[in-house]
């Protein structure tokens, strides 16, 4: 405690483009939903349905965007590094070991690429599915804007480090 959600942008190799918040709710009482669409356009950050993040695809302008290599989603427990725990400020008390995180009612929808077709050619269902365009509303900025005004601890685009 306080618990941080920490999310990241890979491209052609390199992360960096961090961003942390910590969490509005006390996510060891319930199970919550924590979503990434990724599109052709940008990739939304979602917990319990709020939007948290959207990184833009800004590749016009020579920001690496994620649009062509595969996507890998990983959700772990991270070590007690000093960039999680507020430079060591909040020390982690071991003798409540082993950590444990549970996930349930996993899902995933997307486009499958194996060697050079993509399971998203003309005609496939998945091709129709709203998320390949999703993009944020009136509801779903002001949620953004609150989030991130409210909750967000780190950006790396603020960093001068």
């Amino acid at each position: 405690n306080p618990y941080t959600v920490h999310t990241n942008v890979y491209a052609q190799g390199k992360g960096n483009k961090e961003h942390q918040f910590y969490l509005w709710f006390n996510p060891t009482a319930a199970f919550h939903t924590y979503s990434i669409v990724s599109n052709p356009q940008r990739i939304i950050f979602l917990v319990d349905n709020s939007h948290i993040r959207v990184f833009q695809n800004s590749k016009a302008i020579g920001i690496p965007f994620p649009k062509s290599q595969p996507m890998r989603v990983y959700s772990s427990l991270w070590n007690a590094d000093d960039w999680a725990t507020q430079s060591w400020q909040v020390k982690t008390d071991r003798t409540k070991a082993p950590f444990t995180a549970f996930y349930r009612n996993y899902n995933a929808n997307g486009c499958v690429k194996s060697s050079a077709r993509s399971s998203c050619a003309s005609g496939n269902s998945v091709n129709d599915q709203a998320w390949q365009t999703q993009e944020l509303d009136s509801v779903g900025r002001n949620r953004l804007r609150w989030v991130q005004s409210k909750f967000m601890i780190y950006n790396y685009c603020t960093d001068l480090k």
